[in-house]
Formats: C-alpha cells, sequence, structure tokens
C-alpha cells in the first residue's frame, strides 16, 4: 500500500495572531511611555527642591556676610538673585549653570520657568526665612498647590 500523506503545515502567523501581538506590544509600549513621564516629572521635582534649598543656603550665606537678604521687592525677578548670588566679581554664593539661564538672565527651573524670588517677602509666607523663592513647576502662576517653595 502505498499511502502519501500530505503535509499541512502552516508556515507564517494569521492575520490574527500578528494583530494580537502588535495589540500586546502597544499595550506594554503605552505602560512604559506613562511610567517614563512619571518618573521624569518626579526628578525634575526633586531637582527643583534641591536647587530651592541650594540657593536657600546661598541666601544664608549671603545674609551672613552682608548683613541681610538681597533687596528685590518685585517678585519673579530671578536675574537679580543671580546677579547677586553669582556676581561678575566678587564672592560667588550660588554657581548658576550657564544653561540654566535665559538670555534675561533669569535661573531656570527643570521645567523650563524661571525661580522666582521676593524679598521682603509675604508676610502669610515667609515664616521665619524673610523671604520667598518658589517654582511654578511648569504649573500655572495661580494654581500655587503645585508650586514649589520654600514656605
Amino acid at each position: 500500500m502505498n499511502t502519501h500523506h500530505k503535509k499541512t503545515s502552516s508556515e507564517g502567523f494569521t492575520l490574527i495572531e500578528l494583530l494580537i501581538v502588535i495589540t500586546i506590544i502597544a499595550i506594554l509600549a503605552s505602560l512604559v511611555l506613562a511610567v517614563a513621564g512619571s518618573v521624569q516629572n518626579k526628578g525634575a521635582r526633586s531637582r527643583t527642591e534641591a536647587e530651592i534649598a541650594a540657593m536657600g543656603a546661598a541666601l544664608e550665606n549671603y545674609k551672613a556676610d552682608n548683613g541681610d537678604y538681597p533687596n528685590n521687592s518685585v517678585a519673579n525677578n530671578s536675574a537679580a538673585l543671580v546677579t547677586t548670588l553669582m556676581p561678575s566679581s566678587g564672592k560667588v554664593y550660588f554657581e548658576f549653570k550657564t544653561k540654566s539661564l535665559d538670555t534675561n538672565n533669569n535661573f531656570l527651573d527643570p521645567f523650563g520657568s524661571s525661580y522666582n524670588y521676593r524679598y521682603p517677602g509675604l508676610t502669610n509666607q515667609s515664616g521665619t526665612n524673610n523671604y520667598d523663592l518658589w517654582s511654578t513647576a511648569g504649573g500655572t502662576s495661580t494654581n500655587t498647590n503645585t508650586w514649589i517653595k520654600n514656605w
């Protein structure tokens, strides 16, 4: 008896199998991207908090040497703070990275907004610091809940 078995091998994938794999990959990629964005935001907030703390220490050193904090009654003006803490000559209290300064010499936070400094600070905010130092953390200037601040 001569029996011939016909081989029925399926080579490749069906369209349904390919669509399922592509869908699973898309779901996994969206999860990874969501987590990566969250991690970047947390990193930027941590860096901002550290920079505000470092600028606060620089302001304390400035006060120890000069008897008072740099006077700046105009809020939202970090350029004056940059000039005071990192003068072209004399004692440097804080080293601002050149890439963190905009064209107006404002010190930018990791979110791309300038830091804000006010002295004398508002009584309800400053507490014992007597000055206000804050970042809007990429948010709006009115939503103070998302700000990173020294008070």
